[in-house]
């Protein structure tokens, strides 16, 4: 048995096809999605999405959102996704390092929290390219 998994950014369909199990990172914490789940709605955090397909775990990059679950079908509305496989792992590598300077050198409370967001959005890309690699 199948889950339909389908992954959408405000421009694009980032992942639309069947997998067997999906670990999505919430608001509240990860949550693992089998087969059967229980129907849900949940605010997506900015995190790492995993998905098995067969027997091959890939990466997706989310920049939060929202996600429903029910009758077998996963619905993940992002305001931004990246497959792991398709970030540049130097490009990544080189945009925290710019974001943790930007970050030390923030001033005023805006500021500071952009920087914070800008820092989470480039670990978690970076976290994609080397989780499973």
């Amino acid at each position: 048995m199948t889950l339909n998994l389908c992954v959408l950014t405000p421009n694009r369909i980032v992942w639309d096809s069947e997998v067997q199990e999906i670990i999505l990172a919430t608001n509240s914490g990860q949550i693992g999605v089998l087969p059967n789940h229980a129907p849900i709605a949940t605010a997506v955090d900015i995190g790492i999405l995993r998905i098995r397909c067969k027997d091959q775990w890939l990466t997706m990059a989310l920049m939060g959102g929202f996600a429903r679950i029910g009758n077998n079908e996963i619905t993940v509305l992002v305001n931004d996704a990246e497959r792991g496989n398709n970030i540049d792992p130097q490009e990544a590598q080189q945009t925290l390092e710019i974001t943790e300077a930007n970050l030390r050198k923030a001033e005023g409370k805006r500021q500071i929290i952009e920087a914070n967001l800008a820092l989470r959005r480039a670990r978690t890309r970076v976290e994609a390219v080397n989780l499973f690699s």
